[in-house]
């Protein structure tokens, strides 16, 4: 191949809490896609863009970005570009002045995402400072349909399959470098389908209670679904990781029967289908709300400008690379990439709601500040751990969230 002849090859590298290595005239991307599927694609369209462009890139791929990129960021050291998990850092990082506005380099955004998924990427800022390279719709619940025929689509439908069986949900709570996040996108989830958008947009904007009655109802209808309806018990779902939990769906005989999830969980289920398959509900309204979904995505900024890092910038959200998102089972919110490219099937019905009209809403803990995000992370585990604590832990939520400050939240549209 052409890049390898002249001698253009994607450095790889893995890091954990060191900083990136910065080769002269070579772009350093840096992602939290430190293994798996996820690393492999980005691989493949980083290899693309050198074959496109002669531009040398080297990647930095930890599961630890939030830390290395922040203390890189201080030192002065920071990635020419960085793919953040979270809009809430993205926007943290353009309020301090790290970030390049790319608004010049995506005059017609919307012309290829939509109005909406154009204003969830500026994520409350009066500029845009990151694109989406990928997206997941968090609203899914999966399942093994050569054993679950019916899956549950209603509220009553809901309650009463997790009242008839003991196993009726996979659960996982633990993950690198974060646990709990699993429990906040249940917590998520409900709030939206009960609540409402409007409510579930205060509550991410820190102008909602944690306190408030619809955010404890929240907790306690999630609290009524799992109680004594988790694979193993809830013992179990603290020490298992969240991409080995959907596991049971398609044991024999099968250990579970539902598993709330993203979209990004299939490339787990790929090592265990044993030959099984999988399809996925969407969340059912909880009440008489509009249709919405909870989504997350990952976006590209620029932390050192030059027309390299613009050009990769602009590459990476091009069909050409969501192309290969697409093919190996990611997902985009372009509208203008062909509906033949890895959109069938399962794929085709998650990228149908990722694109369409209905309410979609950023994942809630990701837009919030970094000390609520994580005291929402433990006091999920410590819900699970302890249901009769709840008036504590949100009184204890909601002291975190006063303290925040009002300047650290985020006002993101939600539909």
């Amino acid at each position: 191949m052409r890049r390898f002849a002249a001698g253009l090859a994607v450095v790889l590298l893995v890091v954990a809490g060191c900083s990136a290595v910065r080769a002269q005239k070579t772009l350093v991307v840096m992602a939290a896609w430190a293994s798996g599927p996820e690393r492999a694609t980005i691989e493949k369209v980083l290899a693309a863009f050198i074959d496109a462009t002669g531009i040398r890139v080297e990647f930095v791929g930890t599961r630890a970005i939030t830390q290395v990129l922040q203390s890189d960021v201080r030192k002065g050291t920071p990635p020419d570009v960085a793919i953040l998990p979270s809009p809430g850092d993205l926007a943290g990082y353009a309020r301090a002045g790290a970030l390049t506005p790319l608004d010049d380099v995506f005059p017609a955004r919307a012309a290829v995402v939509g109005e909406q998924w154009s204003q969830l990427e500026q994520v409350g800022t009066r500029n845009r400072f990151g694109v989406a390279v990928k997206v997941d719709l968090k609203s899914a619940l999966w399942y093994d349909p050569s054993r679950l025929a019916n899956p549950p689509k209603t509220a009553a439908e809901l309650r009463a399959f997790s009242r008839s069986r003991s196993e009726a949900w996979c659960l996982g709570l633990a993950g690198v470098p974060d646990s709990g996040w699993p429990g906040t996108d249940w917590i998520e989830d409900i709030l939206l389908h009960q609540a409402g958008p409007e409510a579930y947009r205060a509550w991410t904007a820190g102008a909602l209670a944690w306190t408030d009655p619809r955010v404890r109802a929240a907790w306690e209808t999630w609290g009524e679904l799992i109680g004594g309806a988790v694979s193993g018990g809830p013992g179990t779902a603290l020490l298992t990781d969240y991409d080995d939990a959907g596991r049971g769906l398609f044991s024999t005989p099968p250990s579970c029967w539902l598993d709330h999830q993203a979209s990004f969980i299939t490339g787990a289920y790929v090592g265990y289908l044993n030959g099984h398959s999988y399809a996925f509900t969407r969340f059912p309204p909880l009440a008489d709300v509009a249709p919405a979904s909870v989504v997350s995505a990952d976006l590209a900024a620029i932390f050192r400008d030059s027309p390299q890092a613009r050009q990769l910038v602009a590459f990476l959200a091009s069909d050409t690379a969501q192309g290969t998102w697409a093919r190996d089972g990611a997902y985009s919110a372009s509208r203008t990439l062909s509906s033949s490219t890895g959109r069938t099937g399962t794929r085709a019905e998650v990228t149908g709601i990722l694109t369409s009209d209905d309410a979609l809403c950023f994942d809630g803990a990701d837009l919030m500040p970094a000390t609520m995000r994580t005291a929402f992370y433990r006091a999920v585990l410590r819900f699970v751990d302890e249901p009769g604590n709840l008036d504590t832990l949100l009184t204890q939520l909601d002291t975190v969230r006063t303290g925040a400050g009002a300047k650290t939240w985020l006002d993101v549209p939600c539909g």
